[in-house]
Order: structure tokens, then sequence, then C-alpha cells
């Protein structure tokens, strides 16, 4: 739970390397492998005073355990993007550390289950409690964070001035009543508007661009817009020209697509693959899945299509 009490925006990734994704029809939600787009990112409510959250969608929605079935005579329940009018339990969930995951609990015990095998339960997305070893993993998820929760500044008190006494009420001496102190450093509105792209941890809604690019959030501590990607050129072997220079360029995406394409165009290749150095064997290998989580900076290099690992 102490992840998402600094989380504004996450993304959830399934035991299938699938993200969770709010449909377009706004009712319902399913898992894709793609998780760039805005419907992957979900909101973050924390429910006062208890270890629960609620989930917003893109489209203003609630995600939701609700009591219909699934599937015939199958106990999953379906979860949905709902707005009720009034706040109830069914959009609340516990989050439930396991190891490096969280299992997504709601309040009469059921979990958040990303479901696989063959149609129609392949993508679909239920709530249940899994009783089967080969299930037990599909109500594992991964959390990506993608904006962080604006921190409020502490305001400290100084200490009061040696020699300075407290007036009290008296015919001779009239009460002075302090003035209430003012707040200098308000918290600066932010929108839940999710037409901002920007994502991972470069889509910080509270901070503010200085004059070297980077962020600062309330606490000072600078964070960079975007990763730095670092690339060569090599042929189909792998091997690049020891006298190449590297180059780099500023990247704000989040996956692999959009990677591939920025490096098109940088390159002024088509058909290519974008590979990593294993830092043990120093050999190539393509990336596939997903970036570095955190915005850190990125070697890559670019091969044609036709490289062989």
């Amino acid at each position: 739970m102490e992840f998402f009490q600094r989380a504004k925006v996450v993304r959830l990734r399934s035991h299938h390397d699938k993200y969770l994704l709010a449909d377009d029809d706004q009712e319902g939600v399913y898992q894709d492998r793609l998780g760039c787009y805005n419907n992957a990112k979900w909101t973050v409510e924390i429910v006062d005073q208890v270890n629960l959250i609620r989930l917003k969608s893109c489209y203003g929605k609630y995600l939701t355990a609700s009591n219909m079935p699934c599937f015939f005579r199958a106990t999953g329940k379906k979860v949905l993007q709902t707005l009720p009018t009034r706040l109830n339990s069914s959009l609340e969930w516990e989050p439930i550390r396991d190891g490096n995951h969280v299992r997504l609990r709601t309040r009469y015990g059921q979990f958040l289950r990303a479901n696989g095998g063959l149609p129609p339960w392949r993508n679909s997305i239920t709530h249940d409690i899994p009783h089967r070893t080969k299930t037990i993993n599909w109500v594992l998820w991964e959390v990506d964070l993608v904006e962080l929760r604006p921190q409020q500044p502490k305001q400290i008190e100084g200490p009061t001035p040696s020699g300075v006494t407290q007036c009290h009420d008296s015919p001779s001496h009239p009460s002075h009543s302090p003035s209430p102190p003012r707040s200098h450093s308000p918290s600066p509105p932010h929108s839940d508007d999710d037409e901002d792209d920007s994502l991972a941890i470069t889509d910080l809604s509270f901070s503010i661009p200085n004059q070297g690019g980077d962020l600062e959030d309330n606490s000072g501590s600078p964070v960079k817009e975007g990763r730095i990607i670092f690339y060569n050129v090599g042929d189909e072997n792998g091997d690049v020209y020891e006298e190449s220079e590297e180059k780099f360029f500023t990247f704000k995406g989040s996956c692999v697509d959009e990677l591939n394409e920025k490096l098109k165009e940088e390159t002024g290749l088509d058909d290519i693959v974008v590979c990593c150095r294993n830092p043990f064997t120093a050999k190539l290998y393509p990336l596939r899945l997903q970036l570095p989580p955190n915005n850190v900076d990125l070697h890559v290099v670019v091969v044609p299509s036709s490289f062989q690992e």
C-alpha cells in the first residue's frame, strides 16, 4: 500500500505480460501487450484512513467488481468501468504485496484476475479466487509508476525567540491576537485530464520545467523529462565500426514500438531491429517487450531485420 501512497497514475501489467486496459466502449476492461496508450493509465484514489484504493480510467470511470457472471457456469464475475452516483465498496480494492507484485482484493475476498487460455477467456478480466495451481499467478500484477502524487510541503514552526514573553489580557495590556499564518507554498492545482500523453515519470503535472529541461518536484529533487537514447548502427552481424560516433536524442515515449518509429526517423532506415547489449556476454539481443522503468538512459544498437542472434 505504501507504493500507492506516492502514486497518482499507474499501469498494471498482468502475469501474461499484458496491460490492464479500459475498453473504448467505456464499459468493459481487457488486457493487451501495448501499454503506451491513455486507456492503460489508471488514476489512483486513496480511500481515507483505510488500506483501500480506487482506480479511475481515462474515461473518468472506476474499475468495478460487479456481481454479473462473466461466462456461463463460471465462477468469475465481470470487472467493468462504472461511475455510480454514490461511491460504494464495489469500486474499492485492497493492494496486497506479494514479492515484487501486488494482488488487488475486493471487499468481499475476490482478486482482480487476468485470464489466459483460449477465447473467450483470453484477454478477459474477472474477479475470482483461483483454486488451481495453473491459475494461481493470474491474480498477480506488476505496477508501473506513471505519475507521482504531489507532496505537500511540511510547515516548520520556528522556536520562540528568547527574551520575548507572551502578553496576557489585562486592562493595561490589551490582547493582541496574531493573524493566522499564510500558506507560502500552496499545492498547485492539477487536472485529471489524460489528454497529456507523456508517460512514465515524465508525466508530472505538479512539476515545473527549469532552464535545463529537467523537472523538479516539490521536494526540489530533479526528475528527468524523458530519457536519453544513445544509439549506433550495426550490420546484420551486429558489428559496429569502432570509429563510428554514438549518437543520442531525448525520447519521451514509453513503449518499444514508439522507440522503433523514432529510430527509423533518426537513422533513415525502414527495416530495422532495435537491440541492447548484454552487459555480461556483450552479445546483442532484440528489445521486444518493454523499456526499462523510471526513464533510465538506454544504449541501443540499430541493426537490419536480417540480424541473427
